[in-house]
């Protein structure tokens, strides 16, 4: 397979730009900031693979770079799996970190903590213009916490708890993050495979 040099993620967020560029490092690693007249089409897929694959073969066929697209999402047991592949919106399009997390706070309400398991998921779809395409998987167990902790990160990681007592993962450092979270670990099995 041809080895990538350049590889454009199919997203404008800027946390996600700062995990994946940790992570792949030895690759010149870009966004859809570089492309401004690009509109990435809205997710309709089912699934995190429909979602990443759209992204990913979109954005590939549209820069003639690879591209590298993720969908990823927390699943709450105590919600049936929610807010799954909603977690960006699912307090609405357009919604905040802030807004999502106070959603799905107040629909734990109530709820103890030995009984809110959750997992982060990610699906990571590596696509060419040719077609090609590589896909890679990471999962994150853990805990919803009752409050917000800790500045770091983005997302649902003030309120994603490694233990029901543990640190929150907007507590740790970045690093750290990278080494244990869904992500992280949907990234260094997508970089087995481009070694």
């Amino acid at each position: 397979m041809e080895r990538p040099t350049k590889i454009v993620l199919a997203t404008h967020n800027e946390g996600k730009l700062k995990e994946i560029s940790a992570v792949l490092s030895d690759w010149t690693i870009s966004s859809l900031k570089e492309f401004p007249e690009f509109c990435l089409s809205e997710e309709t897929g089912n699934s995190y693979l429909e979602n990443a694959r759209a992204k990913a073969h979109e954005v590939a066929k549209y820069t003639g770079e690879w591209a590298l697209a993720d969908d990823s999402g927390l699943e709450v047991e105590a919600l049936q799996g929610r807010p799954g592949i909603y977690s960006a919106r699912y307090a609405g399009i357009g919604a905040t970190d802030q807004k999502n997390i106070q959603k799905l706070l107040k629909e734990l309400q109530g709820v103890k903590i030995d009984q809110r398991n959750a997992a982060f998921r990610c699906v990571l779809v590596l696509a060419h213009s040719n077609g090609r395409e590589i896909v890679a998987e990471g999962e994150l167990k853990g805990w919803i916490s009752q409050e917000p902790r800790g500045d770091r990160g983005f997302g649902y990681d003030p309120i994603f708890l490694l233990a029901p007592n543990g640190p929150a993962l907007a507590e740790i450092f970045p690093g750290e993050k990278n080494q244990i979270s869904h992500r992280g670990k949907a990234l260094r099995r997508l970089k087995e495979n481009l070694l």
